[in-house]
């Protein structure tokens, strides 16, 4: 018994070290899993495609500052049969006959020049848009770069755990046969062996269900982190970029969680669709200039050029009451947008309270676990030695076994839980991307394509050639 009880102890603290301390042999580090997150989750990736859709807003609304030029052509076949002047009426006539081949080619440009300000403020609302659609990516890559660090220290704790049943199940098996040698020489009872076969067999139950859970995880983690899980290093938290005390995390998480900060672009974006809507009110001033040079129009008119300059101005007096529907239907929309704003500071409030109380939760919990550990280390080896003088029964052993086996994974998942905390507690605050973490990584910046597209007057290709 004593040796076994040495094996197991060193199998379960090289365990602990693999997965929560330094081990420089270890291939990858949440680091690195992160890294690759950021670069090929597909979900990120289609959210970054979605902003640069957005971009394509701002050259529309600008459209509308832009003169609209038309050039027109005609061609086709023509026969005349012309008589001129009174028949029979003794006057002179003409007879005009023959074939022509009319055509004609000609430019029309149109330019706005007022229109209520709508365009200005359409460009604005799609620059709000813009904002808007960036902080909805921030919001996407904390999520994923959550989800990536949580999956990461969720297969160091399920790996953890499947050798400490594994650990679990050699004991049991070790104890079931001593206890059956006992049982050989009368030392102990049936009863001691059938207790002993059935702890064997809970514990071999136990280390199934944890296999299954790492194989879960192990698909989980192919599916965020995009790559198979392999010598994972331990993780550590990120508490050093977070606020000293809860208010001012939740000061920093009003400011800078992005949720909030899309809502106000939200807010910016109604408010100029109200002046947009408004503007359907005022005149519309346009100008229009156009050439046309003609052949053969007709039979007596070889060629023509037309120039023509026309100035348009239209006053809408009553258009069936659609815009003033509009209107208030914008302005409803803004008073939503406000709401929704106090709605997301709540929500926010209350979540960076909540990430930051489990924080604290979290470190107290691996205290605890260590001393739970320690105490059922010591336990277990005080029952055993009772056991050796009569005074335990095989039954206090096995307990006593599973207590330590419990505590073992108690903290294994309270050292997961308190890594996991304290990226919860960043992603509440609004500071959980690349920059902040010092990933070695590009950080990808949808300024860059806004850009690029904002002043194009032409063109059907994409900045990266499709």
């Amino acid at each position: 018994m004593r040796g076994v009880k040495r094996v197991t102890g060193v199998a379960v603290t090289g365990i602990m070290m693999a997965c929560f301390g330094p081990t420089p042999v270890l291939a990858d580090t949440i680091e690195s899993a992160l890294v690759r997150a950021y670069q090929t989750n597909p979900q990120l990736n289609a959210q970054r495609a979605s902003v640069r859709s957005v971009d394509e807003n701002v050259p529309q609304a600008l459209s509308g500052y832009r003169p609209r030029v038309a050039v027109t052509a005609s061609g086709g076949y023509q026969y005349t049969d012309v008589i001129s002047g009174v028949v029979g009426s003794g006057s002179p006539t003409s007879h005009l006959n023959g074939a022509q081949t009319p055509r004609a080619v000609g430019a029309t440009l149109t330019q706005t020049l007022f229109n209520g300000q709508q365009t200005a403020n359409r460009t604005r609302a799609a620059e709000g848009q813009v904002s808007s659609a960036r902080e909805g990516l921030r919001v996407l890559e904390q999520s994923v770069l959550l989800a990536a660090a949580t999956i990461y220290m969720d297969y160091l704790r399920d790996s953890a755990i499947v050798e400490v049943q594994r650990s679990n199940v050699r004991v049991l098996e070790q104890t079931l046969k001593q206890t059956r040698d006992r049982f050989n020489v009368g030392e102990v009872t049936r009863t001691d062996v059938a207790q002993s076969e059935a702890q064997l067999a809970a514990g071999r139950t136990q280390q199934l269900t944890a296999e299954s859970n790492l194989v879960t995880t192990r698909a989980n983690f192919r599916r965020i982190v995009g790559n198979e899980p392999d010598r994972l290093a331990p993780g550590s938290p990120v508490d050093r970029f977070l606020p000293s005390n809860l208010p001012q995390a939740v000061e920093l998480g009003l400011t800078e969680n992005p949720n909030v900060t899309a809502s106000m672009f939200g807010i910016d974006v109604s408010y100029l669709n109200v002046k947009v809507a408004e503007g359907a009110l005022f005149p519309t001033l346009t100008v229009q200039a156009s050439a046309q040079q003609a052949y053969e129009q007709s039979i007596t008119v070889p060629r023509q050029f037309v120039a023509t300059g026309i100035a348009q101005l239209s006053i809408p007096v009553f258009q069936g009451g659609g815009e003033y529907a509009l209107i208030r239907q914008s302005k409803e929309t803004l008073a939503q947008q406000r709401l929704n704003l106090e709605q997301v500071r709540d929500q926010t409030r209350a979540g960076v309270a909540q990430a930051w109380g489990q924080l604290l939760a979290g470190r107290a919990q691996v205290s605890s676990a260590q001393a739970q550990v320690k105490a059922s280390e010591i336990a277990l080896n005080g029952v055993r030695e009772e056991a050796r003088a009569g005074q335990r029964t095989t039954l206090d052993v096995l307990n006593a076994q599973q207590a330590l086996v419990n505590a073992r994974v108690a903290l294994v998942t309270a050292q997961h839980d308190r890594v996991v905390a304290s990226y919860a507690a960043l992603n509440a605050v609004g500071r959980l991307s690349p920059q902040v973490l010092n990933l070695n990584t590009e950080v990808y910046d949808p300024s860059v394509h806004y850009h690029q597209i904002r002043d194009s007057w032409i063109g059907v290709r994409t900045p990266d050639g499709h």
